[in-house]
């Protein structure tokens, strides 16, 4: 294979990730998950068709009901984060999980695409400052930034133009109609109030159908 050739495929492939979420998704995983074996289905597809669409602010309330091991946390909480950022280094994101273990996995595995050579040549303009870039927050050059709050935690002072809840109680508290209150409470009066747009500011819930 020629140079030439080799850029011009350079080039067509950072051009597909910026507009490509599907794509992009598939790379994320193969960053986040090395060895695991990626098997494509309909249904990434289609998440990205949607979320591509929220981030148009075209959809502006999406829930997603999935069974467990289906990428909806790669796809929702990692990729299209990181994909947000890429196409706008300003945009900011809060993520927020029942677990602030879970919540922190999925901003590191994101952070960790980030800092991928493969994003940073197909998104050159996103750079990380290096007094705010932490497991549970990190921040742009350009302001941007993701957050991961647990559910129930506080995040006083903290927003997002998109904000995301991903499995906001595990499925041995889905019983519990206390627990079920008790996130329902939180999202009212807590994270709902974090949303920086309220006319245009998008809100995305990914969950098994509990």
């Amino acid at each position: 294979m020629t140079k030439q050739s080799q850029s011009e495929r350079s080039r067509a492939f950072d051009a597909l990730m910026r507009s490509s979420l599907s794509a992009f998704t598939q790379k994320t995983f193969l960053t986040v998950s090395p060895g695991d074996t990626y098997l494509h289905n309909w249904h990434i597809d289609l998440l990205a068709e949607y979320l591509e669409a929220c981030s148009r602010r075209e959809i502006n309330r999406l829930i997603i009901n999935m069974p467990p091991r289906m990428m909806k946390s790669i796809s929702v909480s990692v990729a299209w984060p990181a994909w947000l950022i890429g196409n706008n280094p300003s945009e900011r994101v809060m993520a927020a999980s029942f677990a602030e273990s879970l919540a922190i996995k999925h901003s590191t595995d994101c952070r960790l695409v980030l800092q991928s050579h493969w994003y940073r040549r197909a998104f050159p303009d996103v750079l990380l400052t290096g007094d705010q870039n932490e497991k549970s927050k990190f921040v742009t050059t350009a302001r941007g930034h993701r957050i991961a709050v647990s559910v129930g935690g506080s995040s006083i002072g903290e927003g997002g133009n998109i904000l995301i809840v991903d499995d906001p109680l595990s499925p041995l508290r889905a019983a519990s109609k206390l627990s079920l209150q008790m996130v329902n409470d939180w999202f009212d009066q807590s994270f709902l109030t974090r949303l920086n747009d309220k006319k245009n500011g998008v809100i995305v819930l990914v969950m098994q159908r509990l």
